[in-house]
């Protein structure tokens, strides 16, 4: 049976870090409004696979936003909810974001009762100097006590940090790396840190108050990262993930990237879903209240775009090309990639096992090599 994965999207957060663009929104404890968006997100679910048909329940994501601040029964219900429209083949991966708050440190058990087999932390530096800076609302103390918690609830836990800080040098980061990694964790994803035009952090860059490190040490933060999570055990299988083995790898993201279906629901929440044999562009109203009053009027809060061949193809591409295994030849086929050849000569690309590839050389400089590949 086709799969179909499912990202569903809480917006919710203690505090909105200032580096941060994605659709958040402060929680100040809106009980009503948080109540009205689960059954929207409910309703949202039903709707979109009333569209798909029988479909194989391949993965479920819960992000944000924090969806570790909902309520443990919202998100079993979510999930029993996925179960019975997906009947699933097999064991499903079910992951949840979560900060190493101790409130949401106090939830572990009760979110592994309602479902969840997976937890991806937040964490994102083990400095109380750096954690600061970037707006955290946690301690490096309470980093470490939220992932010892979650190592003791979950089989599976990844981390997420962020390097390229002010002042942060490749040496610092490789020492950070070391001890992230010596944690017990079997997945850990570094973000080099990004300067979003509409941000607390963009906006105080374009002020000349903030600056971060030079851009000709982009690549030597890279090979860092590479060089030790490799020397560590663990393998890129993607430009921003790195696991312990296949077994350990975010089977949720390999899904997306791979061009498996999934259905987006909750505000801003995008998807992918094949209707009628042609690939859709899915995206949901992103403003809150809005997006509950659409889902009450219609049942559903989202827009719908069919994507031509082409433009399912250079999806794949750019998806495809993050991963270590590459892209499937057949994906990409409609596409006339004028230079891969002279790509794949001087080393950037290669092609295994009918898949294209980035070789580590073009994976460091990827967002260059697509624009080559598409112009």
């Amino acid at each position: 049976m086709t799969p179909v994965a499912l990202y569903i999207h809480w917006p919710y957060c203690a505090r909105i870090c200032p580096y941060c663009d994605f659709n958040v929104t402060r929680d100040r404890g809106q009980i009503a409004t948080q109540t009205a968006l689960f059954e929207a997100i409910l309703t949202e679910l039903r709707t979109q696979a009333s569209w798909l048909g029988p479909r194989e329940l391949a993965s479920v994501f819960f992000g944000g936003g924090t969806p570790s601040l909902m309520r443990p029964e919202w998100i079993a219900t979510l999930i029993d909810e996925a179960r019975q429209l997906f009947p699933p083949s097999g064991p499903v991966e079910i992951t949840l974001e979560a900060n190493p708050t101790d409130a949401e440190i106090s939830r572990y058990e009760a979110f592994r009762t309602a479902g969840i087999n997976r937890l991806s932390i937040g964490i994102q530096s083990l400095d109380d100097a750096a954690l600061k800076f970037l707006g955290r609302n946690h301690s490096a103390r309470e980093a470490l006590l939220g992932l010892d918690t979650a190592l003791s609830v979950f089989d599976r836990v990844s981390l997420d940090l962020i390097y390229a800080l002010p002042g942060q040098t490749p040496d610092d980061w490789a020492a950070e790396l070391k001890r992230a990694a010596a944690l017990g964790v079997e997945h850990i994803s570094p973000y080099q840190l990004s300067l979003e035009p509409d941000t607390p952090f963009g906006r105080a860059a374009r002020r000349g108050k903030l600056s971060l490190p030079a851009p000709e040490l982009g690549e030597a933060f890279y090979y860092t990262t590479q060089s030790v999570l490799n020397d560590l055990g663990f393998e890129a299988y993607e430009v921003s993930n790195h696991a312990k083995g296949l077994a350990a790898r975010s089977a949720h993201n390999v899904n997306i990237w791979e061009g498996v279906d999934y259905i987006g629901v909750g505000p801003g929440a995008h998807g992918r879903l094949t209707l009628d044999g042609v690939r859709h562009a899915t995206v949901a109203e992103s403003d809150l209240r809005t997006y509950i009053a659409r889902v009450g009027e219609h049942g559903t809060g989202i827009d719908r775009e069919r994507l031509s061949s082409d433009g399912s193809a250079e999806e794949a591409l750019m998806l495809g090309l993050r991963l270590i295994d590459g892209v499937r030849l057949v994906r990409i086929q409609n596409l006339l990639l004028i230079k891969r050849d002279d790509l794949i000569t001087d080393g950037f690309l290669d092609i295994r096992n009918d898949r294209l590839r980035a070789t580590d050389k073009g994976r460091v400089v990827l967002d260059r090599l697509l624009l080559e590949l598409l112009s």
